[in-house]
């Protein structure tokens, strides 16, 4: 009997634990969406020419920034675009 009771506690504390984790993964994935559109965006409007400078090269290394990021990393690579630094 007992042993079904620690059963129980264990099944419902996982299950608690895996919702909080998705649900904080699907916060990081939506933020990383958000910012490879941002940066996606930028370069089919040609934003970047408005400031003189190239359109930011969407390589694996600014998909990853992009990705962890999220609008915070796109915004870091149109910063470090806009000072000559490009990645």
């Amino acid at each position: 009997m007992i042993e079904a009771i620690i059963a129980i506690v264990l099944a419902v504390a996982i299950a608690a634990a895996i919702y909080f984790l998705l649900k904080k993964a699907m916060s990081l994935v939506i933020n990383a969406v958000a910012g490879l559109i941002t940066l996606y965006l930028l370069n089919v409007f040609h934003v970047m020419s408005w400031f003189g400078a190239p359109d930011i090269e969407i390589n694996l290394v600014s998909v990853l920034v992009c990705a962890f990021g999220g609008l915070a990393g796109a915004l870091l690579l149109v910063l470090l675009h806009l000072v000559g630094i490009t990645i």
